[in-house]
């Protein structure tokens, strides 16, 4: 397993894909929209099943090891979402928790070091206290509107993202929620090191044309 140092999360988190089952909405499987993905220039993937009719025990695991491969293949770092046994199970680079689940800290004791470990914040107190327990990045969000997640918050725009940058919190951070190509060059002059990318990519026609049109949007001055 690589050591994930700072620097090098930062540049993971450049155009991090989100992505279960569930989100497929075309007759494409997983596989090869993660696929498609990594030629449209992906540098991050996560393994989020969830939702109605999200894959459970045996096929949740035997899509993720799959989708794991296809990641180790190209070189992206993988990720789980929510799930220490499932993170655990499959090797994972990494996990990702939000504000309901055990402290960063907790969380990398039962992982294992060496684990990329992200939160999910919402205020600068929570990141503050995720940035304590040994978070190594953070998720900000929602930014703008988004469907994809039944429990998100509320929409906040950049805010979040420049209240840190003033008071000096320099932790790797990805914005996430309703971005666009439109609009992600406002999220990273915000303040994000990256973003983060659910229907955009696997919803849409060629998730790898998506993906090239994300990436220059993030990398366009």
């Amino acid at each position: 397993m690589p050591t994930w140092n700072e620097e090098a999360i930062r540049r993971a988190l450049k155009l991090y894909f989100i992505m279960g089952s569930v989100n497929c909405r075309s007759a494409a499987a997983p596989a090869e929209v993660l696929r498609e993905a990594i030629r449209g220039g992906i540098t991050l993937f996560q393994y989020r099943e969830k939702g109605a009719g999200a894959l459970t025990g045996e096929a949740m695991l035997a899509l993720g090891a799959e989708l794991r491969d296809i990641c180790r293949a190209s070189g992206i770092p993988f990720i789980v979402n929510d799930d220490i046994e499932l993170a655990i199970a499959l090797d994972a680079d990494g996990i990702h928790i939000g504000q309901d689940d055990a402290p960063a800290d907790e969380i990398r004791r039962r992982v294992g070091e060496g684990r990329i470990v992200g939160v999910s914040a919402h205020t600068i107190e929570e990141a503050r206290k995720a940035i304590a327990d040994g978070a190594d990045y953070l998720g900000i969000g929602p930014i703008y509107p988004t469907s994809s997640k039944d429990d998100a918050k509320p929409v906040q725009g950049t805010r979040l993202l420049e209240k840190l940058a003033a008071n000096g919190i320099r932790i790797p951070l990805v914005g996430i929620g309703g971005i666009t190509t439109a609009n992600a060059g406002e999220v990273m002059r915000g303040g994000a090191d990256g973003i983060s990318i659910i229907s955009a990519i696997a919803a849409a026609g060629s998730p790898a044309e998506a993906a090239h049109e994300l990436l220059a949007a993030v990398q366009r001055p």
